[in-house]
């Protein structure tokens, strides 16, 4: 069985780009889908959430925030959701864990938003998340809009051609480009699934939609377990003319073999 999974960051909710975000979700079929800046999507009871969930055919677990924007986890049948954690005070935005049945056993998979604006915090962030969820033994996945640079790359060219603004963002403290919360997930056994079963340049920012706010980059990621990385089989942006100016930000889909 071929698992389908995608990471999204989606916009401040979508807005009026919301049909065409639906209409990329429904054509990739994801199994299991994480989104990042529900903007709103817990109004209401959450009803926007709903509608999302239904108009993919997917079930739903929302994770609201207490500061910034709510995230997600969607599973498509036969896939199943048996436990669900929402974690709301640990991040800037937030993270949604849902434990899911398969056949080879459960996958834990976590929508995850990271600090956009602080370093150090995204670093903390990261590292508590990670040192949290690793395992050697279970198919485990953290997926979504790290803020975070790859280690292995070379940024610097990125940076320099952004306004001061934006890429104070991404400087560690003696003024270098700052990799420490990719790092620090991968310290915790974790796998760039992009570096083991990649396809192209990664690059998920910008879009067509995006302002200045992004150098050419990769900050979506989904990063994976030893025993979900063994089953991992290709990873790539999905990049056309509708996920161009549906958000900011590229979504990202791999498969795996469960």
């Amino acid at each position: 069985m071929t698992v389908r999974l995608m990471t999204w960051n989606i916009k401040n909710g979508g807005g009026d780009r919301l049909p065409a975000i639906i209409e990329v979700i429904r054509d990739e079929r994801p199994d299991v889908l994480c989104l990042q800046e529900l903007q709103h999507f817990q109004r209401y009871g959450g009803r926007r959430m709903r509608e999302l969930a239904d108009a993919t055919g997917m079930t739903a677990h929302l994770a609201r925030s207490l500061f910034a924007q709510p995230v997600a986890v969607l599973v498509r049948e036969p896939l199943r959701i048996i436990r669900r954690v929402s974690i709301t005070c640990r991040l800037h935005h937030a993270a949604a864990v849902a434990v899911i049945g398969t056949p080879a056993g459960t996958l834990t998979a976590i929508s995850a938003h990271l600090n956009p604006f602080s370093p150090q915090r995204r670093y903390r962030e990261a590292r508590w998340l990670a040192a949290r969820y690793a395992s050697a033994r279970s198919m485990v996945f953290i997926a979504g809009d790290m803020n975070g640079l790859d280690p292995d790359g070379d940024h610097e060219a990125e940076l320099a051609a952004q306004p001061s603004l934006y890429r104070r963002r991404h400087l560690g403290p003696d003024g270098t480009q700052d990799t420490r919360a990719i790092a620090a997930i991968r310290s915790e056994g974790f796998t760039d699934l992009w570096h083991a079963v990649g396809e192209g340049d990664g690059r998920t920012v910008p879009t067509g939609f995006a302002g200045r706010e992004f150098g050419a980059v990769r900050l979506d990621y989904l990063l994976a377990s030893p025993p979900l990385t063994a089953r991992a089989r290709r990873l790539w942006t999905v990049r056309d003319d509708r996920t161009d100016h549906a958000s900011d930000h590229y979504p990202v889909r791999a498969d795996i073999d469960i």
